[in-house]
This record gives structure tokens, sequence and C-alpha cells, in this order.
């Protein structure tokens, strides 16, 4: 193991690692010391056993907060959606899971395909940063995103506000229908959410073996095996680079 390598992921001798707490397929439940469980916490303990080093899991309630805590030097890895904006300052390895993101659509709902959804009238409720909102940001441009803090207040308006479309990652729609009668979710998608493990761009030598980590861990069936430990529905492995 390179000391560079080894400087720039764990500087204080412990790997900090960035989770987000609101994606309730990557993080599942908390251990007996209140730390994370589920795929993203055992990734990055795996992590920090290659490198010789003990795991510090930095908790956040949203993923658009671990992403602006990039440059505040409180995390030393992340595993967060991968996305362009994101990108811009965090060095992404490619996705060692993803998950598809779709549209419901209430009882009812003339729609039937994705392709039109994006027209003049439409209200999709979203949860303002997910990765999947900032795709929707960069790809909507006649229908009208109406954000929300959280993913049950999307819901909430969803139904309050008798909108047209809830967009989401399909597990957790799926769930959703349990309270909307007659309810459907279309069956493409338009977008998978590639969940990936993020350094600070500055740390070159450690975002190309975060890479190679991470392409290792799908071939040898690491990722597979944390899914399956975890019990998880909905979230696959991520492709080879």
């Amino acid at each position: 193991m390179s000391p560079d390598i080894i400087a720039q992921l764990a500087p204080t001798g412990v790997l900090r690692a960035g989770i987000n707490l609101s994606n309730f397929l990557l993080v599942t439940g908390r251990t007996s010391e209140g730390d994370p469980q589920g795929v993203s916490p055992s990734m990055a303990a795996a992590i920090a056993a290659r490198l010789g080093v003990p795991v510090k899991y930095v908790p956040y309630p949203k993923p658009g907060e671990l992403a602006d805590a990039v440059d505040s030097g409180a995390w030393d890895i992340g595993l967060i959606g991968a996305e362009p904006q994101r990108a811009e300052k965090i060095a992404f390895t490619a996705a060692y899971s993803q998950i598809e993101a779709t549209y419901l659509v209430p009882a009812g709902s003339p729609i039937t395909k994705i392709a039109q959804v994006d027209q003049p009238g439409i209200r999709i409720a979203v949860t303002a940063r997910a990765a999947y909102d900032l795709w929707l940001e960069r790809n909507i441009h006649k229908a009208t995103l109406l954000r929300t803090d959280t993913l049950d207040s999307a819901l909430t308006r969803f139904v309050d506000e008798k909108l047209e479309v809830l967009a989401g990652l399909r597990p957790r729609l799926i769930t959703d229908l349990n309270s909307l009668p007659g309810a459907r979710i279309l069956e493409d998608k338009f977008t998978a959410v590639q969940q990936a493990i993020g350094t600070s761009r500055k740390n070159t030598a450690a975002a190309a073996w975060l890479h190679e980590f991470v392409e290792e861990a799908k071939a040898s069936g690491m990722v597979a095996g944390f899914i399956a430990q975890h019990g998880v529905q909905g979230l696959s492995v991520g492709d080879p680079a």
C-alpha cells in the first residue's frame, strides 16, 4: 500500500466515511453503538480494512449536505450518488451499485411512458438535491419540478396538491403504492442513480486506487455479498467500468 494513498485517504489515521442516511437501500439500520449499517457502511469498512486503518462514519441526513462538505475536511471518502454537479469537486469511482429512478402517477392518469412526463402542465414532486433530482434539473424542460425536503414530504405534496407525477427510486415508489389506491409506477426508468465512492479531487492517487478497489469489489462478488447480507431489494451491482 502506497504511503501516499494512506496519507490522502486517512490523514488523521482513521478513514472518515461520509454516509448518506436518507438512502434507505444503502443504510438499512444501526448497530448497538449507533453506527449506520448497510451496503454503504460495509463498503467503507472494507476500504478501511484494506488500508489497515479504523473506519469512522460521518453521517449526513441528506446527500446534498454530504456533497457540500467535501471542502470542509469532515470526511475522506463520501458514499453518494455520482452526478456531474457533484463531480466538479469530487473524484468519483464508477458505480458500485445502481438504483432505478422512475415515476409514479395517480389513478386514472393518462401517462403511461416516461416520454409523456416532460410536458407543459405536468407537475412533478421530487425530493430536493437527491441524485435523481439533479438529473431532472438537467433534463426536464417543459414540466414543473416541485421540490420538498424529504421523501415523505414529496409523497404528501403529491397527494395533497393532486400532482400529476411523483419522482423517486423504484423501491420507495413500490412502498408508496400501498397508500395510493389505483396509482401506477411506470415500467421504464428515466435514470439509474449511480452509487459511487468519491474523494476530494486533490487526492489524485487515492482516487485512482479507489477506482481499482471498486472494480475489484464488483468483480469478486464483494458488493453482491453485501447486498445479500443486508437483504436489500431493488439494488443491483454496478456495471464494470
